[in-house]
């Protein structure tokens, strides 16, 4: 299983492009994480609010000395394909395969190595929660899950993502959310210091 996070000019991936990937290959945490940072795509649009939710300006966002998107996905593909489990997960992951698989179509990607199929830490963390006869929280407002990735890090034991938002850290709070909900275990050093809440009960 892949740990990743994508971190994009935008929310959509035949608009908008990826400015990083953060990954961890959950099966064989002896390997080098994946992380790599690129430019706007050529002919995709960015996003204001992506560029203050990241932290960058416009200048950064498309730096010629930054490597391209197609670059930087044929790197991610390279070293996703050394794991024993490629099935992505993460906190609405099927947001980041989309991503990926849009950037690698623009790099001329026509067989797409990776499968649909993925595990959502959102719906992990739900289930985790009506097990225990917690009521998953939900927006008043909006009348939908308001379980987003802090939540669910406050849930686990953890504190939240650090901002402006980085593709590792979040690659490495999905994969620590993840071993907490499936496994009951702590994970990724950074974390060791974060007792699990639920097993004080």
């Amino acid at each position: 299983m892949i740990a990743v996070d994508v971190e994009t000019f935008g929310v959509e991936p035949h608009l908008n492009s990826i400015y990083s990937v953060g990954a961890i290959d959950l099966d064989n945490l002896s390997r080098p994480f994946f992380y790599e940072e690129c430019r706007a795509s050529e002919g995709t649009h960015i996003e204001q609010e992506s560029l203050d939710f990241l932290g960058l300006t416009s200048k950064v966002a498309i730096d010629p000395k930054k490597q391209t998107e197609g670059e930087l996905v044929h790197k991610f593909i390279a070293w996703a394909l050394e794991a024993s489990d490629r099935t992505f997960a993460g906190q609405n992951v099927s947001f980041d395969r989309d991503f990926l698989r849009y950037a690698a179509q623009r790099a001329g990607h026509t067989d797409w190595p990776f499968a649909h199929r993925t595990i959502d830490s959102h719906s992990l963390a739900w289930m985790h929660m009506v097990k225990r006869g917690v009521t998953p929280p939900v927006d008043p407002e909006k009348k939908r899950s308001a379980l987003d990735l802090d939540a669910i890090l406050v849930y686990c034991g953890i504190p939240e993502e650090p901002t402006p938002h980085n593709a590792l850290t979040g690659a490495k709070s999905h994969a620590e959310v993840i071993s907490r909900l499936l496994y009951d275990k702590k994970l990724l050093p950074e974390f060791e210091s974060f007792s699990i809440p639920w097993q004080k009960e």
